[in-house]
């Protein structure tokens, strides 16, 4: 008996082959971030280049599965917005806490920035 489909199958997360998503973006978009950043996790300074292309479509398969994910949450409301994602990742308490972290340090230097216009404004009006 055979397991095989009709249609194209879908490439498991830590599979070594990249799905069909992953064959239609450009490749190697995040390759040196990757590479810093798996320096900084503890990796060789220069990674093994298919090392990181199969970190690079892990990652980018599990951010377009979650944004799908949060596209479909958001389908009854409309809009997609930032607490599609904190719901989706609410039972991963690290996740959550860095990405709530994250997003009061932008709102923080959106404040700042604002305030730092404002004060220049009032600078240029008063020379």
């Amino acid at each position: 008996m055979s397991n095989s489909s009709a249609g194209p199958s879908k490439v498991r997360v830590g599979s070594s082959q990249p799905s069909e998503a992953a064959l239609k973006r450009k490749r190697g978009v995040f390759q040196k971030d990757l590479q810093h950043m798996m320096y900084g996790f503890g990796d060789d300074p220069n990674p093994l280049p298919e090392t990181v292309a199969l970190v690079e479509d892990i990652v980018v398969e599990y951010v377009t599965d979650l944004v799908h994910k949060a596209q479909d949450i958001a389908s009854k409301r409309g809009k997609l917005l930032t607490e599609d994602f904190l719901f989706l990742i609410r039972k991963d308490l690290p996740k959550l806490n860095r990405s709530t972290e994250l997003l009061s340090m932008n709102e923080e230097l959106k404040q700042a920035r604002k305030a730092f216009e404002v004060d220049e404004e009032k600078l240029a009006t008063i020379e």
